[in-house]
């Protein structure tokens, strides 16, 4: 048994009612958004309950909670032998869109006056934007389908349109959509998803929308992963607690938020949430360093062979390589921070990589990344270019996720990516010559910004590299490659 702290729960649901709609029911509004509500609803009280929806998938994990009274525990470690149990009762209802009933029931709670806010994590791809130009993928089936006035909504996007036309219509306030997700300046994401949606079908109630809805941006920032039954086994060995809808997380958490809700929002400052004017320099920050970090780890530490993010960070050349990507390209880059804030974000960033407790899956960081890598490497890459700076580091984990899909076209396993059948038939396409895989890619301009694909010497670097992960050479000594050569440069 570990050391732990259990931290009961203090809300009483049939005292606060809804003032949060919240779509996209997985662990990390579990673990964050829901958690920051807890404490709120624990100090401060308020109207500020949340209803959880899912869209079209997982309706297991609703069952599961409403068969539990929609309480569930968050277990956070520090390490393996140190965590904090939570009590979480902030959601007070949890939706599956799935059914006609649910469709009705969430169409309800974003359509009433008392909803004030409607959260969203529903990842990247759940907004429909094209990565690079941001364009509403209008030809995309799910958007189409919503577009059609006589079909009910698929996607949070038509529901969202929907309930704001409704309310608009009623004489009803609009809500604040607040996403958090990461993408850079996710709130402008979001209002040119919806305004980009609701213009196909009335120009006039897209400009209502442009006036009259608020959309905050936010930086969200805590290491969720995916809960495995080994993880069950171990949280019950180590807590005596034993659910199937229980979350496991670290002990770090940050949420940082726009200040701009006109229907007003919970007191979040009493539970640590840091309310700004502009929210941007933070989730660059976080975006460049952690997130991009994170999907170096995912491509290049799965084509070393390792399955976890802590076990990868074990290798000291995986760690001195995320240090050199870190200080050496994306430092750079964050020049409204000191020099003395970014190291020590980095090195607090290496350190939470390091927890062993987390069993963080490479393969669960990989997923989606058409849509992560113009927001994590490529902006941060054409920035290093206009300062006349190397970036190796980021052009290895090019390379990498290039040879990470071409392993699984090759294998016939799915990487999860909304771009998935292109990218594969780009891979097969292309599977004798490493320069012609390089130009084909370079040219998705749905992923990569169109100066890179005519970029000779940046195709010839490319192409070098996949031929020598191709040919067995290790990611670790190609990483300290990297270190030692630019180093040398510099």
């Amino acid at each position: 048994m570990i050391n732990f702290q259990t931290i009961h729960s203090r809300v009483l649901p049939d005292q606060h009612d809804v003032g949060i709609v919240h779509i996209g029911l997985g662990a990390f509004h579990r673990a964050h958004q829901a958690v920051y509500l807890e404490k709120v609803l624990s100090e401060q009280g308020g109207d500020w309950s949340i209803v959880s929806a899912n869209i079209r998938s997982n309706y297991r994990l609703v069952d599961q909670l409403n068969a539990a009274g929609l309480r569930y525990h968050v277990v956070e470690y520090s390490d393996k032998e140190t965590a904090k149990v939570r009590e979480i009762r902030a959601i007070k209802e949890a939706i599956f869109t799935g059914t006609e009933d649910g469709r009705k029931a969430l169409l309800k709670y974003l359509t009433a006056s008392t909803t004030k806010i409607v959260t969203l994590t529903v990842t990247e791809k759940g907004y429909y934007l094209e990565p690079v130009s941001g364009r509403l993928l209008i030809d995309n089936p799910d958007i189409r389908h919503d577009l059609n006035p006589v079909n009910q909504p698929k996607t949070a996007l038509g529901f969202i349109v929907q309930a704001l036309k409704q309310r608009k219509d009623q004489g009803i306030e609009a809500f604040t959509v607040l996403s958090c997700d990461n993408m850079p300046h996710n709130g402008v994401r979001a209002k040119q998803a919806a305004v980009e949606f609701a213009k196909v079908k009335d120009e006039a109630f897209a400009k209502w929308i442009e006036k009259n809805v608020a959309f905050p941006s936010t930086m969200v920032d805590r290491i969720v992963p995916a809960v495995s039954p080994a993880d069950i086994e171990m949280i019950y060995a180590d807590t005596g607690l034993n659910e199937p809808i229980l979350v496991k997380t670290e002990h770090f958490s940050q949420w940082v938020i726009e200040d701009d809700f006109p229907l007003g929002r919970p007191d979040w400052e009493t539970a640590g949430v840091q309310m700004v004017d502009d929210v941007a320099n933070y989730e660059m920050m976080k975006l460049r360093m952690l997130n991009g970090s994170h999907s170096l780890l995912a491509y290049l530490g799965s084509l070393a062979g390792f399955k976890t993010v802590s076990e990868a960070m074990q290798d000291e050349s995986i760690r001195a390589f995320l240090d050199f990507y870190m200080r050496q390209e994306v430092a750079p880059t964050l020049s409204s921070f000191s020099s003395e804030e970014l190291e020590a974000y980095s090195e607090q960033l290496l350190q939470r990589f390091e927890n062993t407790s987390l069993y963080h899956q490479l393969l669960q960081i990989a997923m989606d990344g058409s849509q992560k890598l113009p927001q994590r490497w490529l902006s941060t890459l054409l920035q290093l270019r206009d300062l006349k700076l190397p970036s190796t580091a980021i052009e290895l984990g090019i390379a990498g996720w290039m040879s990470f899909v071409c392993h699984a076209a090759y294998g016939s396993q799915s990487i999860n990516d909304p771009l998935e059948s292109e990218l594969f038939e780009l891979s097969q396409n292309h599977r004798e010559s490493s320069h012609d895989l390089v130009q084909s890619f370079l040219k998705r301009d749905d992923i990569f910004p169109s100066s890179l694909k005519e970029n000779t010497a940046l195709i010839t670097r490319l192409a070098d590299l996949i031929n020598q992960i191709h040919s067995g050479t290790k990611i670790q000594q190609m990483m300290l490659s990297v270190i030692q050569n630019t180093r040398v440069e510099r």
